[in-house]
């Protein structure tokens, strides 16, 4: 029988040793949480402590961090991993029913946590000069895999009586020119949320019944974000969103009252008769509703799209070229054109057409790329942080864990800028 020599079994001097470890390490070392563990120190007050409070919420992080998709998963890998339980600073392992009532104290402490998820976003506003330029929106269905509440049964534990059924609709045109329409539906939860979409990382997030509206979330986010982080809002450029968020108020709000420029996917709200409307002051001018513009030949009747020539922020109006002066195309009616060689067009014209960055611009296609930022994020929360499979049930658990999962992304952010390694800011396994 081979001997092996004893030996501490960690070191603070070793950590480059400790291989996965390192992760967790990072996310506790640079998680501003003093304020919480001392309210939680404070309620314990003289009572026993057997579990310290610190080392029981490092154990929460440990199990965010690492993926575990129940209590009972964490707890299993604290009886077998010495090493972690030392990082978390455990001498020995909470029973199943002192976890389940620190989870259960953690429930109360929404505010604190939330406080947590904002100091977070303070400091990367501070890190990064260029933190918040341009943010973007996504929701994000959250199955519950319990049962609905019914009234003619009584509750026995596996029902979830805060969730509710959920539905969206997808309609698009494939290549051919066919029409596709698809409806997903889930009994949940949904996570609306804004982020970075130069860094990916959450700056804004609520989480609400599956049932609950798109737009009016994006609403309330906002005047959160402007009561929470006011820099943040003055910093943004761009706006970007799906058309779910397709909503007047919204694009308004965010262009006049925020002076950003809204991204925003539109939705087709006209009759199927209304190919074009006329633009108003215009007699051979119309426009669609993806935002081109048109005009007609006065001799031969032919439609020609014009060229667009730039937002005039001192106007608030779009300028749009004649076709034939910018393309040099042959027009025979140019002489008795009523276009000249350019119009204005008002954003007030038809506020959720005419946006500051032209929807029939390159750049408004360009900018609306970056929205995959958003999924990309909701992504990481389904496989680096276990919402694909998950035991939670009640709204007020399900935001407790969504915060904790967007802290410790946020603080893992944190983390490797300071140790300059900012190259790895988003990655959440490495």
């Amino acid at each position: 029988m081979a001997i092996i020599p004893q030996r501490q079994l960690f070191s603070w001097q070793e950590i480059e040793d400790l291989g996965d470890l390192d992760r967790l390490i990072l996310v506790l070392e640079y998680m501003p949480d003093e304020v919480l563990m001392q309210l939680l120190e404070h309620l314990r007050g003289l009572g026993r402590d057997d579990y310290p409070i610190r080392g029981m919420w490092n154990a929460v992080l440990a199990g965010v961090v690492y993926q575990h998709c129940s209590a009972e998963s964490l707890l299993r890998e604290l009886r077998r991993n010495g090493q972690l339980r030392a990082v978390c600073g455990l001498k020995k392992v909470p029973t199943s029913s002192a976890f389940s009532r620190f989870l259960s104290k953690l429930l109360e402490m929404e505010a604190e946590v939330t406080e947590i998820f904002e100091a977070l976003v303070k400091e990367l506003i501070e890190l990064l000069s260029d933190f918040g330029e341009n943010l973007g929106i996504d929701g994000k269905a959250i199955p519950t895999h319990a049962k609905a509440h019914k009234e003619s049964k009584p509750d026995d534990g596996r029902r979830d009586n805060d969730a509710d059924y959920g539905v969206k609709t997808y309609r698009g045109k494939s290549e051919d020119g066919t029409k596709w329409e698809k409806t997903k539906s889930w009994f949940g939860y949904n996570l609306h949320l804004i982020v970075d979409t130069n860094y990916e990382l959450p700056v804004a997030f609520s989480v609400t019944k599956a049932s609950a509206a798109e737009a009016p979330e994006a609403h309330r986010l906002l005047g959160q974000l402007e009561q929470s982080e006011p820099a943040l809002l003055e910093r943004c450029k761009y706006f970007t969103a799906d058309r779910g968020y397709d909503d007047s108020k919204l694009i308004v709000g965010l262009r006049d009252h925020h002076n950003i420029k809204p991204v925003i996917d539109i939705r087709n709200m006209w009759k199927d008769s209304d190919k074009t409307r006329l633009v108003s002051g215009q007699t051979n001018v119309v426009y669609d509703y993806c935002g081109n513009v048109f005009c007609y030949c006065p001799k031969e009747g032919h439609m020609r799209q014009m060229a667009f020539g730039g937002f005039e922020q001192d106007r608030q109006t779009l300028k749009y070229r004649c076709s034939a002066c910018h393309y040099g195309i042959n027009c025979v009616g140019k002489e008795q054109c009523p276009v000249g060689k350019a119009i204005r067009i008002p954003l007030k014209e038809d506020p959720r057409i005419f946006t500051p960055v032209a929807r029939s611009s390159y750049k408004w296609k360009e900018l609306y790329k970056m929205r995959t930022a958003t999924e990309r994020v909701n992504s990481r929360l389904d496989v680096s942080f276990g919402f694909e499979e998950h035991f939670i049930r009640g709204q007020k658990k399900m935001q407790l864990r969504v915060s904790l999962a967007l802290c410790v992304m946020l603080a893992m952010a944190v983390g490797r800028i300071k140790e300059k390694q900012p190259e790895k800011m988003r990655s959440l396994v490495a």
